[in-house]
């Protein structure tokens, strides 16, 4: 949940729409489950782009 709500909360507060936050989140969620660990997990800003642009 770390990583879904700290990408929603930077989506909305840099004015980002609720449903493109909401997938924003959604990815950035995604990515942090394909990792062990809570800091290593994170994804960074590019990776989830680059979800979101693989449409996955």
């Amino acid at each position: 949940g770390d990583a879904f709500n700290g990408a929603l909360a930077a989506a909305l507060a840099g004015g980002v729409e609720l449903s493109k936050a909401v997938r924003t989140a959604l990815a950035a969620g995604a990515l942090a489950c394909t990792k062990k660990g809570a800091r290593p997990s994170m994804p960074t800003k590019a990776a989830v782009a680059g979800l979101l642009r693989s449409g996955g």
